[in-house]
């Protein structure tokens, strides 16, 4: 039975943090409820299969260097949990954020993916 605090690190290393392909969607079949909802500035998005590419395509489009990194503590309660994140080059991200996560029967059923803020 995996804990909120592992379901979040795995959505971020094992799924957005992952460029390969095999072992990504393998991670995405446990990780998430089929009728996932994925939402970020861009839009929201529904089920395994559109988070798949959302997170495909994510990659496919910064540099082979750029890595997700825990930027902080994880926050977790029974059903709901935080995590903050850097991504960019080791060391020097370029994208800071954090990704809110609620969990029904030991999978996400919703990410919620916030940006910092650079407009202030």
């Amino acid at each position: 039975m995996p804990t909120v605090s592992e379901l979040l690190a795995s959505n971020l290393h094992d799924v957005f943090g992952n460029r390969d392909a095999l072992t990504r969607r393998a991670a995405i079949e446990w990780v998430y409820a089929e009728d996932v909802v994925f939402t970020d500035p861009d839009g929201t998005v529904h089920g395994r299969a559109a988070l798949e590419d959302k997170a495909a395509a994510l990659l496919a489009g910064v540099p082979s260097d750029f890595v997700f990194a825990e930027d902080g503590e994880r926050y977790a309660a029974t059903d709901i949990g935080a995590l903050a994140w850097a991504f960019g080059p080791a060391g020097a991200p370029v994208a800071r954020g954090i990704d809110v996560v609620t969990v029904a029967n030991e999978t996400i059923t919703s990410v919620r993916t916030f940006f910092i803020d650079t407009a202030r």
